[in-house]
């Protein structure tokens, strides 16, 4: 069997059929993938409208009853008794935390009243987990300080679990927002140059950027809810700011306060933030790739060698196998 396949691998005519076989293949997938895999955008646009509408239904549906309908998060009942009863507000609120839970997407008291509760819950949980699986379901040769020591780094992992989560969506979240806000920058130009008002302007983009990121759509949607019906316009303004907590949205809000509060031209600054932030995020590209490099070093030298090392000696050492048996 090993010379068969050496012999087929030598044979020149055999290899270069195979290989066209493989291109031919790889052709027909590359064409006939977009058919196969259909509008992804046009499917979840629908799946969306189709949602709205029964939503729409059963909101009117609802309003007929006489019921009170309400656009904030609820919580659950168990975790709101248990947050009022044990005062957890008090101990274990943190004003940031608001602010966390908004960059994060998460907003109302509904979100608060939940990360409280599993802020209470997680290292109870794990601790009491930690015992019952070091002592009674697995026999480990250690003293008992030790398990018990293992027992509160998982309480203090639990305690820490919700404040990471978090973390990890507000990153995400960012990281979404700021591969959208160029496009989403020029595109609010274009419309303050052709002289829409920002309101319709903000309003417009939030329906145009969607596609590409919902986070940025949803903020600049609140912004203009908020420059509606906020006195101040420039609160709106640190609202957003504040809500993404983005360098480049900083700055384009902080030109839209000074054009509200001076009346300075506002294409202007927005042409040249725009261009600062695409200069910024392509010295960010420049600097992950410059990163690489020493990152692929590792890998090459435990994934790739040893198998460029098999693919080069192995067919002259089965050979020398061969002649000497």
């Amino acid at each position: 069997m090993t010379e068969l396949i050496i012999e087929h691998i030598h044979n020149t005519r055999f290899m270069v059929t195979l290989l066209t076989a493989v291109a031919a293949m790889a052709t027909v997938l590359t064409i006939a993938m977009p058919y196969v895999l259909g509008d992804n955008l046009e499917r979840r646009m629908k799946a969306v409208a189709i949602e709205r509408s029964k939503i729409r239904a059963r909101e009117r549906e609802r309003l007929a009853r006489g019921e009170r309908v309400t656009l904030r998060q609820t919580p659950k009942a168990y975790m709101q008794a248990i947050v009022e009863q044990l005062n957890l507000r008090k101990h274990l609120g943190e004003e940031e935390m608001r602010a966390t839970l908004v960059q994060a997407g998460y907003r109302g008291q509904g979100p608060y009243v939940t990360f409280l509760f599993f802020r209470l819950i997680m290292p109870i949980a794990l601790f009491l987990f930690a015992i019952v699986y070091l002592f009674f379901v697995i026999k480990i040769d250690q003293p008992a300080t030790i398990k018990l020591a293992i027992c509160i780094a998982a309480a203090w992992v639990g305690m820490r679990a919700p404040a990471l989560f978090l973390k990890n969506m507000i990153s995400r979240r960012q990281l979404s927002i700021r591969r959208a806000f160029p496009d989403a920058l020029d595109l609010l130009l274009i419309c303050v140059e052709s002289g829409m008002s920002i309101d319709a302007a903000f309003k417009k983009v939030s329906e145009e950027i969607g596609s590409q990121s919902i986070p940025l759509a949803e903020e600049l949607t609140l912004a203009t809810a908020e420059l509606s019906y906020l006195q101040d316009r420039r609160l709106a303004y640190d609202n957003l700011a504040a809500r993404t907590n983005i360098d480049g949205v900083k700055a384009v809000c902080t030109a839209l306060v000074q054009a509200e509060r001076y009346g300075t031209p506002l294409g202007q600054a927005l042409r040249v933030l725009a261009q600062e932030i695409r200069d910024m995020r392509m010295s960010e590209a420049e600097k992950k790739a410059a990163a690489l490099p020493p990152k692929l070093t590792v890998p090459m030298i435990l994934f790739f060698l040893p198998v460029l090392f098999i693919v080069i000696l192995g067919p002259a050492a089965i050979r020398v196998m061969a002649i000497n048996p």
